[in-house]
């Protein structure tokens, strides 16, 4: 477990980090500026905002501007979280958001915090501050080919979760990460919007249905990412029983998973990070769950609107 004094070192990290990445930024952004002075056939975008009488002036509508960093959930083909939140809920969003990427991937060097500073620079260029900035992440810190890891095998006297393991993934590498990207992202949000404090919506995942379905049906396509771990420790997938079993133990893990999201914004730094609960709105009953979940880590189209609802609901109520 991490006690505060390391908590505090990891947020005090977080914001020197932060004031590297907008360092880099502002060089990056001089030099943009040179460029343009220089080009000669450069042009001029002028924005304003439309009033009676002017007829000439032209009106974009928008529900808000939105930043994002994340997986799969914010980076899907076809449907995702950030493409309803735009074409269902007229969201404008700028995301360095990818999918498959790890949250350690996300938070440090090399990662989206980066690319997630320059498109903060895009929504404050446009004259705007975000509404909120999302986050999705640390599902394929659990999943893939490591998952078999957290497992004890089924003929085991100890079968089934390693529960130390699991705590040192979840509340442990997990929450660091966690910590350190959503104490940048506040850096850099209060950096470039002249100390505003800007609302983060972060998610923990619902439960999975370790099924062995990967996407479009997995290789050559990504995933399955949870039955080879299953059956490497001898859980099998032979009958309906054998299945919720699967299902049962998927939602141990992601109730640890969401307990530990759940708890970030009990941080006085981090107050303003606001965890949306997700669970129950997927269903796991076998009866009909392909309607939503299109594949062992992933929704369907209805699941995704669905998902997309509760962060719309969210975003709603925030000023």
């Amino acid at each position: 477990m991490l006690d505060q004094g390391k908590i505090a070192e990891i947020l005090q990290a977080a914001r020197d980090k932060a004031e590297t990445i907008l360092d880099l930024r502002d060089k990056a952004r001089a030099q943009r500026a040179q460029a343009l002075e220089a080009n000669q056939k450069k042009m001029a975008l002028q924005i304003r905002l439309a009033a009676p009488g002017v007829e000439s002036a032209a009106t974009v509508e928008t529900a808000g501007f939105l930043a994002a960093a994340g997986d799969s959930w914010f980076d899907y083909p076809l449907h995702d979280v950030l493409k309803l939140l735009d074409d269902r809920y007229g969201y404008n969003v700028e995301s360095s958001a990818h999918k498959g990427d790890p949250i350690e991937k996300m938070a440090y060097p090399g990662g989206q915090m980066e690319d997630f500073a320059r498109k903060l620079d895009k929504i404050k260029d446009r004259g705007a501050v975000p509404k909120a900035v999302l986050v999705s992440g640390g599902g394929d810190d659990v999943a893939g080919k490591e998952f078999g890891m957290l497992l004890n095998n089924a003929f085991s006297r100890i079968a089934g979760w390693d529960a130390e393991v699991v705590d040192g993934v979840v509340n442990v590498r997990i929450k660091t990460a966690y910590l350190d990207m959503l104490m940048t992202i506040t850096h850099m949000c209060e950096s470039r919007f002249d100390g505003k404090l800007i609302p983060i919506l972060v998610h923990g995942y619902d439960y999975p249905v370790p099924d062995g379905r990967g996407f479009l049906g997995g290789w050559p396509f990504p995933g399955p990412w949870l039955d080879p771990g299953f059956r490497e420790k001898n859980f099998p997938n032979d009958s309906p029983a054998d299945l919720q079993k699967r299902i049962a133990m998927m939602k141990n893990t992601m109730d640890q998973f969401n307990t530990m999201v759940g708890s970030l914004p009990s941080q006085p730094e981090l107050a303003h990070v606001h965890y949306i609960d997700l669970r129950g709105t997927l269903s796991t009953q076998l009866s009909d769950y392909k309607d939503w979940w299109a594949n062992e880590l992933h929704p369907t189209e209805n699941g995704f609107n669905a998902v997309t609802d509760k962060f719309a609901a969210v975003l709603a109520k925030l000023p």
